[in-house]
């Protein structure tokens, strides 16, 4: 069966949360949805929850649950759903999150009016301690409409681009036309800023809107703001790995926003590069100096960065960086570090 709209959740002991997100999903005031659940193995009764809802709610036959072989991560899982959506278009939501009831008819009617891609709608950050709400800040976008990939990225890359990996409906030819891919490495390495940071260069057209349609909530029992201990060499150099690339599309040079572009990336290469030195002795094994500084590389030359009419100075910094001796090199992150708190 095809639908309009694939609702991709991943699911990891998300137990306490998950019944609060099924409702605002399985709500949705947009008939025609696919709710596609990737269990990620977890050791709580998420699942069991979910297979309620598939017995029990009226719009239960449109629950699929995907089940991964091991535990595999949010990343992974969402390439798996991906893969095996049945929607048009794919909507991507946290499973400890929440929606508005009428997000997706929101954005699939934009996304239909002015033939977008993507549509994104505004959030709000939920904080809540102890169960009890503390408080909401909303993040409200300008409404937006661009017509085409240049005039979309000029705006991402110059005035903003979203991080997240949710919130956002996208066509999902998109995705697959373009063998698009996150890279399924632990949370807090930038699994989703190294997705979502491209995207606005595949789309050919984009609507950012106002209304506030997610919900991201914020715990003080979350894992989002617990820090692992000892820290994976091997999945750093998987983001490490997935910058490299994107710092390797040579086929966007002649854009416009190219060395902007760069700019960013190359702000979140130093965000790791900092990560490996401030935390150093927290990695199974410890980056050296040579190592970190290597990993700086700048995909622009010296003459490309001294003639581009954008993000001169801060490409030239980060230029500077990848050049140095390593010794000088990392003492310059590690300042870089201590003084604007850089760092994953």
């Amino acid at each position: 069966m095809a639908y309009k709209v694939t609702i991709g959740i991943p699911v990891y002991n998300v137990g306490k949360h998950i019944r609060q997100t099924l409702d605002s999903v399985l709500g949705q005031t947009f008939p025609d949805i696919e709710i596609l659940i990737c269990d990620d193995c977890g050791t709580d009764d998420s699942i069991d929850i979910v297979k309620e809802y598939q017995q029990t709610h009226p719009r239960g036959r449109d629950i699929r649950i995907l089940h991964q072989p091991h535990n595999m991560g949010i990343g992974a899982g969402r390439n798996r759903m991906i893969a095996e959506a049945k929607g048009q278009y794919f909507y991507s939501i946290d499973a400890d999150d929440t929606i508005a009831l009428n997000t997706i008819e929101l954005l699939y009617n934009t996304a239909q009016q002015y033939h977008a891609e993507i549509v994104y709608g505004s959030f709000e950050r939920v904080f809540e301690h102890d169960g009890q709400l503390v408080r909401k800040v909303q993040y409200q976008y300008p409404k937006r409409v661009f017509a085409s990939s240049d005039e979309y990225s000029m705006y991402a890359y110059y005035r903003w681009i979203q991080g997240m990996n949710w919130n956002y409906l996208i066509d999902l030819d998109v995705i697959r036309r373009n063998h698009l891919q996150v890279t399924p490495v632990a949370h807090g390495y930038g699994e989703d800023f190294t997705y979502t940071i491209d995207l606005p260069t595949y789309v050919s057209g984009a609507v950012l809107l106002p209304d506030i349609t997610y919900q991201y909530y914020i715990r003080s029992s979350s894992t989002q703001i617990k820090k692992k201990k000892i820290l994976s060499r091997e999945q750093m150099l998987l983001s490490l790995d997935a910058l490299d690339k994107k710092k390797a599309r040579y086929e966007l040079k002649g854009k416009p926003y190219y060395a902007k572009r760069i700019s960013w990336l190359m702000m979140w290469d130093c965000s790791f590069g900092c990560e490996m030195l401030l935390r150093r002795k927290d990695f199974d094994v410890p980056f050296t100096n040579r190592e970190i500084r290597d990993r700086m590389w700048h995909p622009m030359s010296l003459h490309e960065i001294l003639m581009s009419n954008s993000a001169r100075k801060q490409n030239l910094f980060y230029y500077l960086i990848g050049k140095l001796p390593p010794a000088l090199s990392v003492l310059l992150l590690r300042v870089l570090g201590k003084r604007h708190g850089v760092g994953i």
